[in-house]
C-alpha cells in the first residue's frame, strides 16, 4: 500500500514495519481469525514455539540469549484486536480492508478510521523483539489476546498454567 511506504521509513523501523504489517490484516473485535493466523505463521516463519489457545489467544516463546538462559522467562502481552470506528463520510469495511495509514507531521494517521495503536503499537514492538538477533534478552513469552475491546474474552478464558514466564 502506497500510503504505508512512508511509514515504514520511520524509525524504529523494525517496530514501524511490524505495525504496518499488522495494520494490513483485518482486525475487530470478536473477528480476529486472520490476524490470529497472522500472528501464527509470524512465530512459525521464525521457527519460534508458536500456540493457539481454546479461546485464540496467540503464545509465541522465544529462547534467551546465550549467557542469558538464568534469568526469570519475561511475558510480554498485548491484544491483537482494534477498536474499529470509521468517520461517516468514510466508505470502509473493517472485516475485508486494512488500515489505510499516511504520515502527517509528527502524527501517523488513518485514513477516515481509527488507526489501531492500541495494541497495534504493543503487537507491534513485542514482534519486533521476537524477530531482532542484536537485542540480547531473557527467555521470552509473547502472549497475544483476543476480544480486548469488547469484553476481554481472551484474558478471561486464558487457562492457569498456559504462561511459563515469571515476570508479566
Amino acid at each position: 500500500n502506497e500510503m504505508s511506504k512512508d511509514i515504514r521509513e520511520l524509525e524504529p523501523k523494525a517496530v514501524w514495519n511490524k505495525f504496518a504489517d499488522l495494520n494490513a490484516v483485518p482486525r475487530p473485535s470478536k473477528k480476529e481469525e486472520r490476524v490470529i493466523q497472522f500472528m501464527l505463521d509470524f512465530g512459525a516463519s521464525l521457527q519460534l514455539e508458536t500456540l493457539k489457545d481454546e479461546v485464540g489467544n496467540v503464545i509465541i516463546r522465544k529462547p534467551a540469549t546465550p549467557g542469558l538462559e538464568n534469568k526469570k522467562m519475561v511475558t510480554l502481552q498485548s491484544h491483537l484486536d482494534m477498536v474499529h470506528q470509521k468517520n461517516n463520510d468514510t466508505v470502509f469495511d473493517f472485516d475485508t480492508q486494512g488500515i489505510q495509514m499516511y504520515v502527517d507531521g509528527d502524527w501517523v494517521r488513518a485514513q477516515g478510521t481509527t488507526l489501531g495503536a492500541d495494541n497495534g503499537m504493543g503487537v507491534a514492538a513485542i514482534m519486533a523483539l521476537l524477530e531482532s538477533t542484536n537485542i540480547p534478552h531473557p527467555a521470552l513469552e509473547a502472549l497475544f489476546t483476543i476480544d480486548e475491546e469488547t469484553g476481554m474474552t481472551g484474558a478471561m478464558g486464558l487457562k492457569g498454567g498456559v504462561l511459563q514466564g515469571d515476570i508479566l
